[in-house]
């Protein structure tokens, strides 16, 4: 498959071959796209890279923590050396820990927020700097039930992945004029993926196959986001299976 020349995306969070960044970046190298893959495990990282080289696809796997301000820069570095224009990031960096809000510490409470909304944070600004140069792009961030509403004992988690929403919501506003889409897509279920059925397996075995989202289909749905019109642009949705209530 030829890949298309200059275009890149930047997928932040990749973990598991079984996982949505991992999804994520087979999609959009199947669309052509050179994708850089960012995520702390190098051995995850190319893992997937060698999928996508086997299928055709061309992936550049990056080591970073996108908690760290320093580590955004360097992956954006990376990316601005290969000279590639860069209109597609998505970001999926997150982290959960249930805890009652009595037993939550401080340290807990930080470090979901720094995971859920100070890596979008990071990730965003670099993106939205190089995407209003070039007058277009697409920014994807990936939210959750709990972006919506907040119940123990989710509470930490739940106010990160508010902070992500108002985010969003004030990225989309500010760049929009300037032909950048921001999206915010809350994940209203369990992805079926390695890491739900490694943490959470009666949750998992609860929910039936029916009852768990394909990583793919939520993949698809981002690069149906990336290719809307400027006259149509999707800001907010969400996403849950048919069994879900809501």
């Amino acid at each position: 498959m030829a890949v298309t020349a200059g275009r890149a995306a930047v997928v932040a969070g990749v973990g598991p071959s079984q996982g949505l960044g991992a999804a994520l970046a087979r999609r959009f190298a199947a669309a052509g796209k050179t994708v850089f893959i960012v995520g702390r495990t190098l051995h995850r990282l190319q893992q997937v890279a060698e999928e996508i080289e086997q299928s055709g696809g061309r992936a550049i796997p990056v080591v970073a923590d996108a908690t760290r301000e320093e580590d955004v820069s360097a992956l954006f570095s990376v990316v601005d050396r290969f000279g590639f224009e860069m209109d597609l990031l998505t970001c999926t960096v997150d982290k959960n820990h249930p805890e009652s809000l009595p037993e939550t510490s401080r340290e807990l409470f930080e470090s979901l927020w720094r995971a859920n909304c100070l890596a979008a944070f990071l990730l965003g600004r670099e993106a939205a700097f190089r995407m209003r140069r070039q007058g277009k792009g697409t920014i994807i961030f990936t939210g959750a039930s709990a972006s919506l509403r907040a119940r123990p004992p989710f509470i930490a988690f739940a106010s990160a992945k508010f902070a992500l929403r108002a985010l969003a919501q004030g990225m989309a506003r500010e760049f929009g004029p300037e032909g950048i889409h921001v999206a915010h897509v809350v994940i209203d279920g369990v992805i079926d993926g390695e890491r739900a059925r490694r943490q959470f397996p009666d949750l998992v075995a609860g929910k039936g196959e029916e009852g768990l989202i394909r990583p793919e289909s939520i993949a698809d749905l981002y690069w149906q986001l990336h290719c809307q019109p400027p006259d149509a642009w999707t800001h907010e949705l969400d996403v849950r299976p048919h069994k879900e209530s809501f």
